[in-house]
């Protein structure tokens, strides 16, 4: 799939740009949004959350100067709109071809469309020699207005706290806590074949329809202060794994009423298999269908994955990933 898009000019009067050059690989770890700390959004700052880049899957760009704006690939005509974009808010000049070599499952739970837009707007800086770091990029590409889980794992790996957005403002929320996930730990990731979580004028509609609840939100940031965050600084599997589980329920039950139950129709029975089979702590991915499961070793995610195998049958995948502490890799050629 091919998309194009005209030539854009700088507007007389501005200072001319580098000229772009060489040709850029952007690849982009998907993140697994373990769940918000004020889920209805009823204080100054709205939402806030917590959640963790993963290797795999991920988006991967490879981008060079052209003379017009042009996608392909997966995803390409996506991709496009937020070339589009981030070249109106950076001022860009000229084109460029960018070609998704490979992009994560849309509408599923990973964070397909911060991750593709965050690429795409580094590529396009990094191909124009701009430094922008990944607040200003989410805000190139109108990414982050309501969730910087995606911008901050995009930019750090590992395991990211969010601190919400201010009301009235449209920048991404600021960055609370941060800390590299122990390199032995793995998660199970599984995508049934089902409907997809909620998204565009669907999700507004939802998270509208939310009731504040005060004690809900302190429960669920004394978990994360006391018990999650100190449980993954000690490593701990079984410590984190109870902490975000308990904050898993806690946020299903605020979304119960607009996703039909606590967790997406098809992702409860599997939240419960992964730890009826071994899983320290499981949940589902913002508004799913995906749900993952968290093991302290790579054993112990093969030994989960074969059983929660017997569980999908062939009704989805199931595949054992790493957890990402870079961040996105970019590549010059």
């Amino acid at each position: 799939m091919t998309a194009r898009t005209g030539d854009t000019r700088e507007p007389s009067g501005r200072s001319e740009p580098r000229r772009p050059h060489g040709a850029v690989r952007v690849e982009a770890p998907a993140r697994l949004h373990l769940g918000m700390l004020a889920v209805a959004g009823d204080s100054e700052r709205r939402f806030g959350g917590l959640g963790v880049a993963v290797r795999r899957p991920a988006v991967v760009l490879d981008a060079r100067p052209a003379r017009e704006l042009s996608a392909a690939g997966a995803d390409a005509e996506r991709a496009l709109m937020f070339a589009r974009r981030c070249h109106e808010a950076l001022g860009l000049e000229g084109g460029a071809h960018l070609h998704v070599v490979d992009a994560i499952p849309p509408h599923v739970g990973l964070g397909s469309g911060t991750k593709l837009a965050l690429a795409v707007a580094q590529a396009l800086a990094a191909l124009h020699g701009r430094t922008a770091d990944a607040p200003q990029l989410a805000h190139a590409v109108g990414r982050a207005a309501r969730s910087a889980v995606g911008t901050w794992t995009f930019a750090l790996g590992g395991l990211v706290v969010e601190g919400g957005v201010r009301r009235g403002e449209e920048r991404p929320a600021p960055l609370l806590a941060h800390h590299p996930m122990p390199d032995q730990w793995r998660a199970v990731l599984v995508v049934p074949h089902a409907e997809p979580g909620l998204s565009g004028a669907a999700e507004e509609e939802a998270f509208g329809r939310l009731v504040p609840s005060a004690q809900r939100s302190a429960t669920i940031a004394q978990l994360v202060l006391t018990a999650l965050l100190p449980a993954l600084v000690e490593g701990d599997v079984e410590e984190f794994g109870a902490a975000l589980t308990t904050i898993q329920e806690l946020v299903g039950d605020a979304f119960a009423t607009a996703q039909g139950g606590r967790f997406h129709p098809r992702s409860g029975a599997l939240v419960e298999a992964l730890l009826r089979h071994g899983a320290a702590g499981a949940g589902q991915s913002s508004w799913g269908p995906a749900v993952y499961g968290v093991v302290g070793s790579e054993a112990a995610a093969r030994k989960l994955a074969d059983r929660i195998q017997d569980v999908v049958g062939g009704e989805g995948t199931v595949q054992v990933v790493t957890f990402d502490n870079r961040g996105a890799r970019v590549e010059r050629s």
